[in-house]
């Protein structure tokens, strides 16, 4: 497992294996698939629920950083670092929504903005923020990464 670090200022938290039998990163020609990853803080989740039932829009923001920050550690050990990659290419945000809850693009722009502040230009990204009925482990989010690196 790797240690906790910082990149351009921002902290990265140590690299968490996959709790199920996936692999958490997979790089091919070019480009590394970062899987599904949540707000899992230890072994416990930040904010677990549905967004406008149980938590609440800033909350559901706050688990979209960590589970941003958790991917950017899976990808990094994946990659030999940071400073592999090229391009983010594509990022998709899955939101555990109660009923009427329509907001998932905020949601997904606090992941928007950190890939950005930590990767520069190379953080920007094409992007689908989607609601759903239910996440594993009760996360309120889930974070895949689609990243061109060296």
């Amino acid at each position: 497992m790797d240690s906790a670090f910082q990149y351009n200022g921002y902290d990265i938290p140590a690299y968490q294996p996959p709790a199920y039998a996936y692999t958490s990163v997979l790089v091919h020609n070019g480009q590394a698939w970062v899987s599904g990853s949540v707000p899992k803080t230890g072994n416990s989740d930040l904010h677990p629920g549905k967004v406008g039932a149980d938590v609440t829009l800033e909350q559901a923001k706050e688990a979209a950083d960590l589970a941003l920050r958790n991917a950017l550690a899976s990808l990094s050990y994946a990659i030999g670092g940071l400073d592999n990659v090229v391009q983010v290419l594509k990022i998709t945000v899955y939101v555990a929504s109660a009923h009427g809850f329509n907001q998932q693009p905020q949601v997904a722009d606090a992941a928007t903005h950190l890939l950005r502040a930590v990767l520069g230009e190379r953080g920007d990204h094409a992007r689908s923020a989607v609601g759903v009925a239910e996440l594993p482990r009760n996360s309120c989010v889930e974070i895949e990464l689609v990243v061109a690196v060296k």
